[in-house]
């Protein structure tokens, strides 16, 4: 790899919508914007009044996230902390990158098997 560093790329390595990090799965929803997908509860369409409620109740409460870049709503992520996440990528196109990466994923650690040496131990 470039820099030097004697690390081997891998294809888990290059693995680009979603990054795996101790159980944290990361998708990029656009913009150079990602989000931990273990803290999402729904990803929804903006369309519907009670969401724009929604939308409306996270911003009077700060809790409101705008990943948009200025682009047109077409989701809206609600974590387990309230936040209320808008972003520029349909719903199904997040849910899509996701599945993608985990069946790649699969795909991937099947084909290299995680060595015992490879094994994080327990802090």
């Amino acid at each position: 790899m470039p820099g030097g560093t004697g690390l081997v790329a891998t294809p888990s390595a290059l693995l680009a919508e979603v990054m795996v990090m101790n159980d944290i799965e990361l998708v990029h929803i656009g913009f150079n914007n990602v989000i931990a997908m273990n803290r999402v509860i729904a990803i929804v369409s903006p369309s519907s009044a009670p969401t724009k409620r929604t939308i409306q109740e996270g911003r009077n409460k700060g809790l409101l996230i705008d990943m948009t870049n200025g682009r047109r709503t077409k989701a809206v992520i609600v974590t387990d902390s309230g936040h209320i996440i808008l972003a520029a990528l349909a719903p199904e196109t997040i849910a899509g990158r996701l599945q993608a990466t985990r069946d790649t994923l699969e795909r991937v650690t099947s084909a290299y098997p995680m060595e015992p040496s490879d094994a994080k131990t327990p802090r």
